[in-house]
C-alpha cells in the first residue's frame, strides 16, 4: 500500500440525466503507467477531468495517498501540483514565451524564486528538445513542439503523477511521434502517468496497464498482454479488431 497513489473508489459523474462515469473502480501505484482506451464519448476525458478536479464527481472517491481529496476543506490548488495534467489542446499562454510559459505556474503556485523556476525550466525544456525556442511565443511553433512545452511545463511543478488527455489528437501525423518519444522516455525513468490515447501502440507497448472504458464504465483491465494478445469481454475484441495492424 505505501506505493498507491491514487485510488478511484465508486466514482461516478453525471450531466443532468446523462451518466457518464458509473462506478469506476481502480488504482494508480507508483511507477505505473496506465493507459485509458476506448471509443471517443465513453467517459474516458470526463475520468481524468474528475481525478483532477477539474470536474466535480457526483458520487464516490478520490484518494491521493489515503486522503479524500473530495472531502470539504481539501487544498485543491495544492493536490494539482502533485497531480499534472497535459491537455490536448495544449493550453499554453499566447501571450508569454515558451520560457515564461514553463515558469509562471512555478513561481504563483510553488513560490519559488525567478531563479530557481528558470532553471527548473531549462532542465525541462532542454530534455523535451525545446531548449532552442525559450523565446518564441506559441504561435511561432509548430503543435508538437506546443505540446512538448506543455509536458515541460507539467513537469516542472514537479508532479508525482502526470495526466495526459489524448495528447497526441491534436497534432498531424507526422508530430506525433516526436510526443510519444517524450512519453515513452518519461515512462522509461519512472514517471507515474495516467494516459487517456487513441495511440494503441503506445499503448500495448510502453503501458504497465491498460483500462478498456465502454459507455463510461471500466469493461476490462489489465496487463497490455492481456488486454491486447488476450481480451475476455466481447466489447474489448471489437474495439481491439479495429487495431490489429497497430
Amino acid at each position: 500500500m505505501a506505493d498507491t497513489i491514487l485510488q478511484i473508489r465508486h466514482l461516478n459523474k453525471a450531466f443532468g440525466n446523462h451518466e457518464v462515469l458509473k462506478d469506476i473502480d481502480f488504482t494508480v501505484e507508483k511507477g505505473d503507467v496506465t493507459s485509458i482506451i476506448g471509443a471517443s464519448g465513453s467517459g474516458k476525458s470526463t475520468l481524468l477531468r474528475c481525478i483532477n478536479l477539474l470536474e466535480t464527481p457526483t458520487s464516490g472517491e478520490v484518494l491521493y495517498h489515503g486522503q479524500n481529496v473530495l472531502s470539504p476543506g481539501f487544498n485543491a490548488p495544492a493536490y494539482r501540483t502533485h497531480v499534472g495534467m497535459v491537455f490536448q489542446s495544449f493550453n499554453l499562454f499566447n501571450n508569454m514565451t515558451v520560457l515564461e510559459n514553463c515558469m509562471v505556474g512555478q513561481l504563483k503556485v510553488l513560490k519559488k524564486s525567478k531563479e530557481e523556476a528558470q532553471a527548473a525550466a531549462m532542465n525541462y525544456l532542454e530534455k523535451v528538445g525545446m531548449a532552442p525556442y525559450i523565446n518564441a511565443k506559441p504561435r511561432q511553433i509548430s503543435g508538437g513542439q506546443k505540446q512538448r512545452v506543455a509536458i515541460a511545463r507539467a513537469l516542472a511543478m514537479e508532479p508525482e503523477v502526470l495526466l495526459f488527455d489524448e495528447p497526441t489528437s491534436a497534432l498531424d501525423p507526422e508530430m506525433v511521434g516526436e510526443v510519444l518519444t517524450v512519453m515513452q522516455q518519461l515512462a522509461k525513468e519512472g514517471m507515474t502517468m495516467l494516459v487517456v490515447t487513441h495511440e494503441m501502440a503506445f499503448a500495448r507497448d510502453v503501458s504497465s496497464r491498460v483500462v478498456y472504458m465502454n459507455q463510461g464504465v471500466i469493461c476490462e483491465a489489465g496487463t497490455p498482454q492481456q488486454i491486447f494478445g488476450d481480451p475476455q469481454r466481447q466489447e474489448t475484441k471489437d474495439f481491439l479488431s479495429r487495431f490489429r495492424n497497430c
